[in-house]
């Protein structure tokens, strides 16, 4: 197969609003090192991770809720979800579906032609659980918003599926996300789980997900959402934000909060939860700064788990669950990778249910 020597690649100039995004005809294409393998991209799916990378949203100088625009005073030590600095300029998107085209000197040839997924967390080959040696796919080198893109080998999984590459471009982010909150939260039949941001990449996930488990799904989402949000699973749906929770559950004993959205709504989410409760939180959409009463925690004897790495066997695990088809994708919407900040601007406005995807 010739390929060829640039690409069509959207590349992220530095931080700040959407226009630090630039779309460019004649990318170098990169080429796989000898253990790695390249892929062409078929479609990449949009995330948070994306959009707070770019905006420095997740420097501790930012206090406010994601807005996918520029920040005023975004820290330079530590705009990125490892508390680092990023290298411009970089092609983000972690969310890629494609083909196996190229693959480095130590990569078996047989993988050439391979349909993949690929896993976002990049891992010391020594130490694969050690999570203080990780980086992700798209931050700390190039992702998936371009024609083609590099990955270890180990990072690229091979899936059969019939779904589009669209659909498939709907899981590695949000789902993998999804599972592991609800690992590091011990999730199982016996729970009812409630989800804010329900309508959510993340949050639909988790309702799939936590439903694969056995769990009973008690749903937030706005009332435009509810139809889709119950196609997904979720036992009962209820409003974005209701005024009295404790009133709207009527009775319904929560033992888990599986929580992406944070803000001046989080002290009532915490206020339901059972005696001896979880509560785990892989994101803050609404603001990241919170009302926190100690009493509440230890008081109910409460458990709360931040859920960032995920644990290695979750790639896989989510690579089985979609073959058996126990999961299914959410595609909002598909754009055309020069669209990319017509399509963040949708994602970010939060109108949609489920995950939007760039097609090159």
């Amino acid at each position: 197969m010739t390929l060829p020597a640039t690409m069509t690649a959207m590349v992220t100039m530095g931080h700040g609003d959407l226009d630090q995004m630039v779309l460019h005809h004649d990318w170098p294409r990169p080429d796989p090192a000898s253990d790695e393998v390249l892929i062409r991209v078929g479609a990449c799916g949009l995330n948070n991770t994306d959009v707070n990378t770019r905006s420095g949203w997740y420097s501790k100088s930012v206090t406010d809720a994601t807005t996918g625009g520029a920040f005023e005073d975004v820290g330079k030590d530590d705009p990125t979800w490892g508390g680092a600095p990023l290298t411009f300029p970089r092609i983000q998107g972690v969310d890629v579906c494609g083909e196996i085209v190229a693959v480095g000197s130590e990569v078996d040839t047989a993988r050439i032609g391979e349909r993949v997924i690929t896993d976002g967390w990049l891992r010391d080959a020594n130490a694969l659980d050690d999570i203080n040696k990780t980086g992700y796919f798209g931050s700390e080198r190039d992702g998936g918003f371009a024609q083609y893109t590099t990955t270890p080998s180990r990072n690229a999984l091979a899936v059969k599926s019939s779904l589009t590459d669209a659909e498939l471009a709907t899981f590695s982010c949000s789902y993998s996300t999804a599972e592991g909150m609800l690992t590091r939260a011990t999730v199982s039949g016996r729970d009812t789980v409630l989800v804010p941001g329900a309508s959510g990449g993340v949050g639909g996930a988790v309702v799939q997900l936590a439903k694969r488990r056995g769990a009973r799904v008690i749903a937030l989402a706005s009332a435009p959402k509810h139809a889709k949000v119950t196609a997904l699973g979720a036992d009962r749906v209820l409003p974005r934000a209701p005024e009295n929770l404790h009133a709207a559950l009527t009775g319904e004993k929560i033992t888990v909060v599986a929580d992406v959205v944070g803000g001046p709504y989080w002290p009532g989410l915490i206020d339901i939860l059972e005696r001896g409760g979880r509560y785990t939180c892989s994101g803050a959409i609404a603001g990241p700064m919170v009302e926190f009463d100690l009493r509440t925690f230890y008081l109910r004897d409460l458990t709360f788990t931040g859920s960032t790495v995920i644990a290695p066997e979750v790639m896989p695990n989510l690579i089985r669950y979609i073959e058996q088809g126990e999961i299914k994708p959410a595609l909002a919407a598909t754009y055309p990778l020069a669209q990319l900040h017509e399509a963040q601007t949708a994602f970010i406005a939060k109108q949609h249910t489920g995950n939007i995807v760039v097609v090159p």
